[in-house]
């Protein structure tokens, strides 16, 4: 009972000193500039897509906006085709579709849509430029941040704040533009003579853009969004992520060019942590996948650009999937994968056939709230009100009339005859036929 429990120490594999990456840290993210072929094809995307948001609200179709939520007339007009409340069901399933494309896009390559194209992502992208051009890199920014104020501080400061306002507030304008017409929109700005719904919502998105995209940033694609939450259970193991080669890239270390590092006994990876620096969320990829990681595949940029400069064959951070970092083939095809796409064209195809096949004109008879009734010779007269909606450019003209009927079971119409009363429309005393 005496006897002690025998203590080894056991050597850890890891003798490189705990280095938080700036996530963990909790400080504010500051990226590195960089260059590459995803860079280029993220800036072609987000360029594409701020040139059509931005672009289309100033678009004119016969005589009107050609993009317009027109929430008062509760009309909805995007080009030559006019949608009706009614016509919300298409809303809906266009929806439906684009979310189904977001599974079958994530099945197939993860988060490509989160560091390529959505609004988040690209706004805070260009939030980083203007702190880039007010403030200058990263190693500027980082001295500028432990520097005491000073006029030269507060300066860049002023003009880096002042410049996301400026963005955030011709976002907000052209958000509300498609819901009331731009051009009247922006007279109204000018003059100082916004209405208090409009003002309202200018700078309520105003405040949304610049909160988000200045301040929140990463933490609204790693605490807020809920697409990082479950997009893991869309992965298998033929997703393509971004992912690092450990077994190319370790054990990492420091070398000189011209060395050998087989005869060192080291990897690939030289750990100069510039896939650390240039990553928008502050994680470092080399730790395996990640809930903060989205994609965006500057940290792919970064290795290729090390790996060019040593001579060494690009591909030790890219997209990969598990099966094939564990020395199998990715899977193409795979039942998942065709499922969301067969799917995906089946809601396609019915919606077009919905939009094309929708009514253009439609015509509802309700009964009037000022209902009267004339009772004589047992027959009764009722003031209808005719609805007609019209949801092409120029419909042909609908009558209004007043529809006379009998009471209900009656076979057919009768006009009543005239008699002594008054007339219900002018109140006048109306005399008898002669």
């Amino acid at each position: 009972m005496n006897d002690r429990i025998p203590v080894r120490a056991i050597e850890t594999l890891d003798h490189r000193p705990l280095r938080l990456t700036p996530a963990q840290a909790g400080g504010p993210i500051h990226t590195r500039r960089f260059r590459g072929r995803f860079r280029n094809l993220r800036l072609l995307g987000a360029g594409s897509l701020m040139a059509l948001f931005f672009g289309t609200a100033w678009l004119n179709w016969e005589g009107r906006q050609a993009v317009l939520w027109d929430l008062a007339e509760r009309k909805f007009h995007i080009f030559g085709a006019t949608f009706w409340p009614q016509d919300f069901i298409l809303l809906s399933a266009l929806l439906i579709i684009c979310a189904f494309g977001l599974f079958a896009v994530t099945v197939f390559a993860g988060r490509v849509w989160c560091g390529y194209a959505c609004p988040q992502s690209v706004w805070t992208w260009l939030f980083m430029w203007a702190e880039r051009i007010t403030e200058g890199d990263r190693g500027q920014r980082l001295k500028l941040d432990a520097a005491p104020w000073s006029f030269q501080k507060l300066g860049r400061r002023t003009a880096r704040h002042a410049l996301w306002l400026a963005i955030s507030l011709v976002t907000a304008v052209t958000f509300v533009g498609y819901f009331t017409p731009i051009h009247a929109l922006i007279a109204d700005l000018a003059r100082l003579q916004l209405d208090g719904s409009t003002a309202f919502w200018v700078l309520f998105f105003t405040a949304a853009t610049y909160l988000n995209a200045g301040w929140l940033r990463e933490k609204v694609c790693r605490d807020m969004c809920p697409y990082s939450r479950f997009q893991s259970v869309m992965f298998d193991r033929d997703t393509l992520t971004i992912a690092y080669d450990a077994a190319r890239g370790e054990p990492r270390g420091a070398r000189r060019k011209d060395s050998d590092a087989r005869a060192q006994g080291l990897g690939d990876c030289i750990d100069c942590t510039l896939c650390v620096q240039v990553c928008p969320t502050g994680i470092d990829i080399r730790d395996g996948l990640q809930l903060e990681c989205i994609g965006c595949a500057a940290c792919i940029d970064a290795c290729d650009e090390v790996m060019d400069k040593l001579g060494y064959a690009r591909g030790l951070v890219r997209y990969g999937s598990e099966r094939e970092l564990a020395g199998g083939r990715t899977r193409w095809l795979r039942p998942r994968l065709l499922g969301y796409v067969a799917a995906l064209a089946v809601m396609i195809g019915a919606f077009a056939w919905a939009l094309a096949d929708r009514p253009l004109v439609s015509l509802d008879v309700t009964r009037d709230r000022g209902l009267f009734r004339e009772k004589r010779r047992r027959s009764d007269r009722e003031r209808l009100q005719p609805e007609d909606h019209q949801q092409i450019a120029a419909p042909p003209a609908l009558p209004t009339r007043l529809a006379r009927s009998r009471r209900p079971g009656a076979a057919g119409a009768r006009r009543t005859r005239a008699g002594r009363g008054r007339n219900p429309r002018s109140g006048r005393q109306r005399r008898p036929a002669q």
